[in-house]
């Protein structure tokens, strides 16, 4: 198990580069399975849940390139559906959460598909119904193994279906999605999540010959074809990881300039870090945040707390609520932070509170922040990485504080953000794995 030695206190200057958005990559690879034709993907960030997918699909007798670090060449003309049934297959679909994208495509190009019940974060109850539904309102029949928690599936001929999604979810739309592109006859998917993620991978599947309509809505028509073929695509960056690089800058009080960030595709995120002080200048499509040695939370009109929540898009993701926490603890204000969609995502500010961070941890789901306007500075303490996105929190914290902190279990951190500890070192950080 690797770890961070941090050493904390040090301003950051100079530029950094977003990769590929992690979120987008595991749609787009799964998408590949859809066609027996090439397919070129630049800008694929090398993390780890990424690379354990790409070695999926190798394994499953998809032809892989590297045409370049960030640029693959994918064909799919050769599947091993046999592969399916095999130990390994098991370890790698419990490995990455993202595996369960494979089921559509599978489903739609084969007829048939298996999958163990996948693995990610632990961050609360992450139900997976909504997938399953859509496809059996396509044609599929599943059939759930308890003691081995593996789904099977098949389905002699999709056809298409009308369908009012329960939770406009990301994952679930994007494979639903997926396997009705070569169902028979018009699918009309209601309540779809409409992320730049999943308008993205509708875009892709039009290029490569697929027929939807409504992309950017809730409301996804799709007309299905015989056939796809190849394409090329770039991702876009990860609006995480760009959120992610603006709590880091006020909480350093440094002075960053964040690259071709592709800005109108960011939503409430910018929004929702002025909201807490934090200033920045859009120049083109890059992000400059000033050095400030002090930010100040805003309030509602009436002068009532301001309060952070997570919402379906084109609300805030919550995959940055983490980091909007760990940045209100220096700031001037009080901030509720109310995380909505998984209970366990806050219980890692018990290692805020050890540093010396002022959180009232409310319920599983929200926690008070009363901001320290830098006059109380975090300390250095050894800490473990819970998940990819507190892992991150933690970190900025370790960045900010005083003294040297150990962040243990930073393999949670590589899943989701490439050399983190390189490219910010770049920028006069000091972190060292050991």
């Amino acid at each position: 198990m690797a770890s961070f030695e941090v050493i904390g206190g040090n301003k950051l200057k100079g530029d950094i580069y977003p990769q590929g958005a992690k979120n987008e990559a595991l749609q787009i690879l799964c998408a590949v399975l859809l066609t027996a034709e090439p397919i070129v993907i630049s800008n694929v960030p090398d993390i780890r849940d990424v690379n354990k997918l790409i070695e999926l699909l190798r394994d499953m007798g998809v032809k892989v390139e590297r045409n370049a670090p960030d640029t693959y060449t994918f064909q799919a003309d050769n599947i091993n559906l046999d592969y399916l049934n095999s130990e390994k297959f098991v370890e790698q679909g419990r490995a990455i959460r993202g595996s369960v994208m494979i089921v559509g495509p599978l489903l739609a190009r084969f007829g048939a598909a298996k999958m163990p019940k996948p693995g990610g974060d632990k961050i609360g109850r992450r139900r997976l119904d909504t997938h399953f539904i859509g496809l059996e309102k396509l044609g599929a029949k599943f059939n759930y193994d308890t003691p081995d928690e593996f789904y099977s599936a098949k389905a002699d001929q999709l056809k298409g279906a009308y369908m009012l999604l329960d939770e406009a979810s990301v994952t679930g739309t994007a494979n639903i999605m997926m396997a009705a592109v070569l169902a028979e006859g018009t699918t009309t998917i209601y309540n779809a999540a409409c992320e730049p993620y999943v308008q993205q991978l509708s875009r892709m599947l039009n290029r490569m010959g697929a027929k939807i309509s409504g992309i950017g809505s809730n409301l996804l028509v799709i007309e299905g074809v015989e056939k796809l073929g190849g394409t090329e695509h770039r991702m876009l960056p990860d609006m995480i990881e760009i959120g992610s690089f603006i709590g880091m800058a006020a909480m350093t009080g440094s002075e960053i300039t964040i690259k071709d960030c592709q800005i109108p595709e960011l939503g409430l995120i910018p929004e929702t870090f002025m909201r807490l002080g934090i200033k920045m200048e859009f120049k083109g499509d890059d992000i400059f945040i000033p050095a400030q040695d002090h930010y100040e939370v805003d309030t509602y009109i009436d002068g009532s707390i301001l309060n952070i929540s997570d919402h379906t898009w084109p609300g805030l993701t919550p995959d940055l609520l983490s980091v909007a926490l760990v940045t209100a603890t220096q700031a001037k204000g009080t901030v509720l932070v109310h995380q909505k969609m998984f209970e366990s995502r806050l219980f890692f500010v018990d290692k805020l509170i050890d540093m010396g961070a002022q959180i009232i941890l409310c319920d599983p789901h929200r926690a008070t922040v009363i901001g320290q306007n830098k006059q109380i500075p975090l300390r250095g303490i050894r800490m473990t990485s819970p998940d990819i996105r507190a892992g991150v929190a933690l970190l900025i914290a370790a960045l900010s504080a005083e003294g040297k902190s150990i962040i243990d279990n930073v393999e949670q951190i590589d899943r989701g953000y490439q050399n983190i500890d390189g490219r910010l070192n770049a920028l006069g950080a000091q972190i060292r794995r050991i």
